[in-house]
């Protein structure tokens, strides 16, 4: 697939989101941004949460994990469905009972102004690094596949992507997020199920014959139960991923931030409940895919790319659509679903972001009308700014699969946040809330350090997506020990 070619479907997707942005930009006012004035549709925000939650890093990465874990992922994903329903029947009652504009504001009400500021820090820093993770795989695939033959180089790829989320997002917010999100929902998955459809015409299979292969039953492992040691055991892959939607839906102002735009408490928690079964659907067929893409590339003798010196099974997806026997049609179908991925959750993470930054740090709500928007223009350039630095890092040192790292970064930054609401939501306690962000940090650096532990020093144990819950235990009992008196 020649480089301009790809080039101009980008150009073309583009402009499709810019008209829908300006269909839905509405009013242009802090309420149409940060909220989308509620009005938003559950049956659409359901459907477009599901491109925001997957992003570039499913559609390229789950499939490439496929070759060293098999199937085993899908244990952590049912454990996020679990994690779906407490979110919409604990979480998205107390945020709409307090109706807030920055879901931190609950900590700010609850336990105090630190905590407040501490629950936005560690949003911060967690949206950033998840948002560039997302961000920097697409950016290496478009770098790889077609930058490169055009000598121009990685930051100018980064900050063009950048730029054009940019573009369509700054006067609408999520508004426009909700929308476009619906339509790149709808590509992404078109695009792996066109996929699979052609690699298994390619080689002569029907889907039936596919599934029922032997090379297939190789892939296709599920669950681990022998070794609790292991890794990817299945107690601690369903808990870690139970806590993880908990923590990165949750507790994340990112997603939060779409249910907010409901009409109601209900319309929420069914778009909540809805949006969860078809995820874990849609995840199993990235999972289906992974596994017919190795299968293609044995029998095809495709090697797997190389990145930074090593293989990189995040790079096969690409390579076989761009650059095997697959044809044009193949090469169009997998673009797109990459870009719908990854704009999917890198625009609805830009203005989250800038929603969070705007009302959690710069009291936004406090300033005149004009004030406000001058505000949120400046921040939703910085923010803008400071992803594509935190992207052009990743290049030069990320050296694992991009989901993995996704994951093990969550498991240090969102820890906090849970222990935060967690001891906001099931005590009554009071805090001594000058000392809360000393509690978060300290947290992380214990986590830190036992996530660095040798196994041969703790009886061969493995530690995985535990840590997550761990950061958010220990945050909770350094809170408990900074408590007051129980609130009136």
């Amino acid at each position: 697939m020649s480089e301009s070619l790809i080039f101009f479907v980008i150009a073309t997707y583009f402009l499709i989101l810019f008209f829908i942005s300006n269909l839905t930009k509405g009013k242009e006012n802090n309420s149409t941004f940060f909220t989308g004035d509620k009005e938003s549709p559950w049956y659409v925000v359901a459907f477009g949460m599901i491109g925001a939650s997957l992003s570039g890093i499913t559609f390229i990465s789950v499939p490439g994990d496929v070759g060293i874990s098999n199937f085993t992922y899908f244990q952590v994903v049912l454990g996020y469905l679990f994690g779906y329903i407490i979110v919409a029947f604990v979480l998205l009652p107390i945020y709409y009972r307090n109706n807030v504009t920055s879901i931190y504001e609950y900590l700010g009400d609850r336990l105090g102004f630190v905590s407040h500021k501490s629950g936005a820090l560690f949003f911060f820093i967690s949206r950033i690094l998840g948002a560039a993770f997302r961000l920097y795989l697409v950016a290496i695939v478009l770098q790889t596949f077609v930058f490169d033959s055009w000598n121009i180089p990685f930051e100018i790829t980064v900050c063009l992507s950048i730029f054009l989320i940019w573009i369509y997002t700054f006067r609408g917010g999520i508004k426009t997020v909700v929308w476009t999100d619906t339509l790149q929902t709808f590509l992404m998955i078109l695009s792996v199920f066109l996929s699979i459809y052609l690699i298994n015409k390619n080689i002569n299979w029907s889907f039936a014959d596919f599934i029922g292969s032997k090379e297939f039953s190789e892939y296709s492992k599920v669950f681990v139960f022998d070794n609790i040691l292991e890794r990817n055991h299945f107690i601690k892959s369903f808990i870690g991923g139970m806590f993880i939607t908990i923590c990165m839906t949750g507790l994340d102002q990112d997603m939060m931030q779409k249910n907010l735009t409901c009409k109601s408490l209900a319309e929420a928690k069914k778009n909540m409940v809805v949006f969860s079964f078809i995820l874990v659907l849609v995840t199993l067929v990235f999972l289906v895919l992974g596994s017919l893409l190795f299968i293609y590339s044995s029998q095809t003798s495709i090697s797997i790319p190389f990145l930074n010196g090593s293989e990189n099974t995040d790079l096969l997806f690409p390579e076989i659509a761009l650059n095997s026997d697959l044809g044009l049609t193949m090469g169009i179908v997998f673009l797109l679903g990459l870009i719908a991925a990854a704009y999917s959750s890198a625009d609805s993470a830009l203005t989250s972001l800038t929603t969070s930054f705007c009302v959690d740090f710069l009291d936004i709500s406090k300033k005149d009308d004009k004030t406000q928007k001058n505000i949120r223009i400046k921040t939703h350039i910085a923010m803008s700014l400071i992803l594509a630095i935190v992207i052009i890092l990743y290049k030069n040192l990320l050296n694992t699969n991009v989901i993995d790292g996704l994951l093990t970064v969550a498991g240090y930054t969102y820890g906090p946040l849970l222990g935060l609401f967690a001891f906001g939501i099931f005590t009554k306690y009071k805090i001594n809330d000058k000392l809360s962000l000393a509690v978060c940090i300290i947290s992380v650096i214990i986590v830190m350090f036992i996530g660095r532990i040798p196994s041969e020093y703790i009886g061969g144990y493995v530690i995985g997506y535990e840590l997550l819950p761990l950061n958010g235990l220990i945050t909770f009992i350094g809170l408990f020990l900074i408590r007051k008196s129980p609130s009136n």
